[in-house]
């Protein structure tokens, strides 16, 4: 696809001018990535027909492009789902869906065989290879062979690790780290507990709940086991099921107000001074994204709470369209166009110029569900069929392709609330990045001010209903179209 050519003299006079304002001496967070896992469709898709899962492969990670135009989104992080070997278990796993079940590094004997769950590695090594250097391993549920029940979720709502088996299961978890750098993939990241303040007794996927300190008490254990293993990797907690829980105990009187728990020294579970464990809390943004002024209100509140510790960052570590976000829009149904990618965009927008999240990331990379919970999506099929691209992607990829590990965040200002605008930089090459989102029904001119304005000839890449990171040139007074999101390149 050629370049197409966007200037003020292109479009109908008439129309509403914004200005944008970019300032990059205000300076916020340094970004460390941006993500998505490969649970749970990756460990079939990645036993597909070569052709298909590379080009699989090269929409997730890719940073290269044809004719201008970006191959694939270039996710910097890639996150694996250490499966607790409900797979194995089959039907009696008490888990229906078996794309929902997932398999462990354990073979029949209790020994580490790390030619299982040859789908994930083969996707964890085609990441690598299109050069995503950040892999971390996330947990649900500890092993099967390490659970009261037997099972890869709870009976109670309480936690389901066998207390006698907890060493064994941080020692588990480090030795397959062990075994995946053997292989040549290195996980720089453990995420050992997922959404602790969830009952998990559905049986509706691999599950485990946790107490803030049996989580602390947990992550004490693998951080000495890392230790002792020699693995140089650190720990991510607590993933939390909502943003609310970083700073409020609300219904979860033991698993909130995780930011204090974690890392204020005075805490009885802090883990601040553990040698593996990250400067860094996370959590899932689901739930907490409508209506718009109300998610407004609880980023504040996780970044006023993420402050009040030194040197912590906040990583937003899991995300899709999930449930009926106040009647703004509903989970259910595929929907590969902009209406979902428009509502994603704000949530991105949100998490990384309110909350100030350092790391971005989404749920399923590649689902075949009739949910708004894929950015690739696929026929459910185990051995091979079609995979379908949405505009979730493309959107995802207006920041995750060109707003790279270790830019940094800088002021961008816009005088409306018709556009949102964040704007980032790399301290190295100088190159800076702006991305807008118009979510209105027209065109919106938009005029640069201050930094970038004597620029003739910008690159841009458009994502709408006709274009996916499709690249194109503006002037410094240029047209943003209706429903889209563009990424602005200045070098």
């Amino acid at each position: 696809m050629g370049c197409l050519f966007l200037s003020k003299s292109s479009f109908a006079q008439g129309e509403e001018s914004i200005t944008l304002t970019i300032n990059s001496n205000n300076q916020f967070q340094t970004i460390d990535h941006f993500g998505a896992s490969d649970a749970w469709a990756i460990q079939f898709v990645g036993l597909w027909p070569d052709e298909k899962k590379n080009a699989i492969a090269d929409l997730l990670f890719s940073m290269e492009s044809a004719n201008g135009r970006p191959n694939g989104i270039g996710l910097s992080m890639w996150r694996f789902n250490l499966g607790a070997g409900s797979a194995e278990q089959g039907k009696e796993s008490g888990i229906k869906d078996e794309w929902r079940r997932a398999e462990s590094f354990l073979n029949s004997e209790g020994k580490i065989d790390m030619s299982k769950a040859k789908g994930q590695v083969w996707f964890a090594q085609a990441a690598k290879d299109r050069g995503v250097d950040k892999l971390l391993l996330f947990s649900n549920s500890p092993l099967v062979q390490f659970t009261k029940n037997g099972k890869a979720f709870s009976s109670n709502g309480k936690s389901n690790l066998d207390l006698d088996k907890t060493k064994d299961f941080a020692d588990y978890i480090s030795s397959v780290g062990i075994g995946l750098q053997n292989i040549g993939l290195h996980p720089s990241y453990i995420s050992p507990v997922n959404e602790p303040q969830w009952d998990w007794s559905d049986g509706g996927q691999e599950g485990n709940p946790y107490t803030n300190e049996e989580i602390a008490s947990f992550v004490k254990i693998l951080d000495q086991s890392l230790s002792d293993q020699a693995l140089d990797a650190k720990i991510d907690v607590a993933e939390a099921g909502k943003i609310n829980y970083l700073f409020e105990l609300a219904d979860k009187p033991r698993r909130g107000e995780q930011v204090k728990a974690f890392f204020d020294p005075s805490s009885e579970n802090y883990l601040g001074n553990l040698r593996h464990v990250s400067n860094v809390i996370s959590a899932h943004s689901y739930f907490t994204t409508s209506p718009s002024t109300v998610s407004e209100k609880l980023r504040v509140q996780v970044l006023s709470e993420v402050e009040s510790i030194p040197g912590l960052n906040y990583w937003m570590t899991e995300y899709c369209i999930l449930g009926g976000n106040e009647g703004e829009i509903n989970g259910n149904g595929r929907d590969l166009g902009m209406e979902s990618a428009l509502y994603l965009a704000r949530v991105i927008h949100q998490d990384l110029t309110i909350s100030n999240a350092s790391a971005w990331n989404w749920w399923l990379a590649v689902s075949p569900y009739n949910y708004k919970d894929g950015l690739v999506y696929i026929d459910k099929n185990k051995e091979d069929g079609a995979f379908y691209e949405s505009k979730m992607l493309w959107t995802l990829g207006n920041y995750s392709r060109f707003v790279r590990p270790g830019f940094v965040r800088i002021e961008a200002s816009i005088n409306s609330d018709k556009l949102m605008g964040s704007a980032y930089i790399d301290p190295l090459s100088k190159q800076k990045v702006v991305v807008l989102v118009n979510p209105e029904a027209k065109d919106i001119q938009v005029s640069l001010d201050g930094e970038g304005s004597e620029n003739t000839s910008i690159q841009c890449y458009l994502t709408n209903e006709q274009s996916s990171l499709s690249p194109l040139t503006v002037s410094s007074i240029f047209q943003i179209p209706a429903k889209s999101v563009m990424t602005l390149v200045f070098n």
